[in-house]
This record gives structure tokens, sequence and C-alpha cells, in this order.
């Protein structure tokens, strides 16, 4: 039995529903009761529970043979407040199980514990789950291709695509179905001790090719409109993004374009996942028409 931590969020859904796709025994933790029948039509099995108590983390983990562990996205509130508490949570409740594989998510530029916006709470969390299971893979993903979907109203609509991403800067940038497929051929494996795994797409990719992979979905040219430093926190609170988000947000942006944002390389795998990029716009674009 494999438990899949944030099954509703992007990374999670995918890996748990690649889990099911390889036919293993799948376990969902939700927040809420009223997202659990959709899991169980697909198979899994559902606990509620809260990803920042160890209680309910180790009452989770009952059972289990792996385990796919990540931070929620900061939503309110300090992210370095927040990834003190889910971590220390997590790592509580995997050590009370005595969980013998797990898989976190992580993400690339993670190594560094100061100077990367929002990921070092990533850096903070493979800390603070280093050791704490015998065999533990830190999955640093490249930017999620799925987070354009935050734009895609615009380039759909207007033929722009706002990005605080320089257009001709190219970064490891990957699918969450991709994420997913690694993440469940991870907790499938045979292994003992700590793996840093660097996970892009095919290849490195950035805004302006974005821009280019919506003007061949859309069929009509999408253009890449870059947002200067300047004017990035009003357009975040303008979109509710509290300010202490938006600073550790902003904070990642500017290491992207500073180049901190990048793979260890050392001491590290590195693997590619194969969802070219027009296939994940496509899948965004469908996704967004089907909602409108």
């Amino acid at each position: 039995m494999y438990v899949i931590f944030g099954a509703n969020g992007r990374a999670g859904g995918e890996t748990a529903r690649a889990l099911i796709d390889r036919g293993a025994a799948v376990r969902v933790v939700l927040r809420r009761r009223e997202q659990a029948e959709r899991w169980k039509a697909l198979g899994a099995d559902v606990v509620i529970g809260s990803i920042d108590d160890a209680g309910a983390v180790s009452a989770a983990l009952q059972g289990a043979s792996g385990a796919f562990l990540l931070n929620p996205p900061p939503l309110a509130g300090n992210p370095h407040a927040q990834i003190e508490t889910i971590g220390s949570a997590l790592a509580e409740g995997v050590r009370r199980e005595r969980l013998p594989k797990a898989v976190v998510l992580s993400s690339v530029g993670a190594q560094h514990a100061s100077g990367t916006g929002v990921i070092t709470t990533l850096n903070r969390l493979e800390a603070l789950l280093d050791e704490a299971v015998p065999a533990i893979a830190f999955l640093r993903a490249g930017y999620f291709v799925e987070t354009w979907s935050e734009v895609a109203d615009a380039a759909i609509a207007e033929g722009t695509l706002p990005t605080f991403l320089e257009p001709g800067l190219g970064i490891p940038m990957v699918s969450t179905i991709d994420v997913g497929r690694a993440a469940a051929a991870l907790l499938c494996e045979d292994w003992i001790g700590k793996r840093i795994v660097e996970l892009s797409g095919p290849e490195d990719w950035s805004a302006g090719d974005v821009a280019a992979a919506f003007t061949k979905v859309l069929g009509r040219p999408v253009t890449p409109a870059f947002v200067p430093p300047e004017q990035r926190a009003a357009i975040l609170a303008g979109t509710g993004v509290p300010e202490e988000v938006a600073r550790e947000l902003i904070g990642m942006y500017e290491a992207i374009a500073d180049g901190r944002v990048a793979y260890e390389g050392k001491g590290t795998e590195r693997k590619h996942g194969t969802v070219p990029l027009v296939a994940a716009i496509e899948r965004i674009v469908t996704r967004v028409q089907a909602a409108a």
C-alpha cells in the first residue's frame, strides 16, 4: 500500500493516478470528505486527515510500504513557519510508523538554504526528513508546466502570456504528469539510503517556448508579456496573494533570473520526463475551456 499526501494537488494527484495505473494499492490522504468519491471510484482507499498533525500522519501511514510526501504550496501566513509545522509533523509521523520508503517532492535549487525565495522551504523540508526513513528520495522537480494554467485565461482570451520569467531564459521545466510518473516509479523501486533525483522535461524551456506552445495549440499568436520586478508585488496583491507569501514567490523568480535555481549535479541523479511542452499546454487549454 502506497500512501499519497496532497492527492488533490497537481503532483500528488498525478502520483496517485500513476500508481493506480500500475495496479498498485493506493491510499490517498484528503482534508475534506467531499473530495473522496472520485478517488474511491478509481479504486483508492481514502483517509481524511491533516498533513500538519503528526497523529493524523501516523494514522494515514499505518501499514504503508511507501509514501509520497510534500509541503503544500503556502496560501497564507509565513511559509517558513508552515514548513516547520508540516515538516515536523511528517517526520514524527513516519518515524512512529517506521515507514520503510518515501519519495519527497522538492525542487531544483533546493540545495540552497537561502537566497531562493519559497524554494528555501523545501531545503528545510529535506533537512527535517533526512534520515527519518531508511529509503528516502528527494524528487527535485523543475518548474511545473501546469503553473501556466494560472495565466492561461489571458493567453486564450487576449493572446498575451503574463510572465515573471524572462521570455528567452530556458529553465528546468516539467509537466506534473512526468512528476507523478517519476514518483510512482521511485516508490516501486527497491533501495536503501538517500537519493536526490533532479527531474526536468525532455529539455529546458522558456516563457517564449510556452507562448509558442499556446500559439500552436490555439492556432493564433500568443506573445509573452514580461512583468518587470517593480510591478510584481502589486500584481500578486491584486490577485489576493498575502504579502508574506508574495515576498517568497518574488524571491524565487529573482533567484531563477540570477541562475541560482539550477541543478546541483554532483551527487544527484538526473532524470528527464517525456511529456512534450505542447501536449502539456494542450491539456491546460482543454481544461480551461471545459471549465468556462
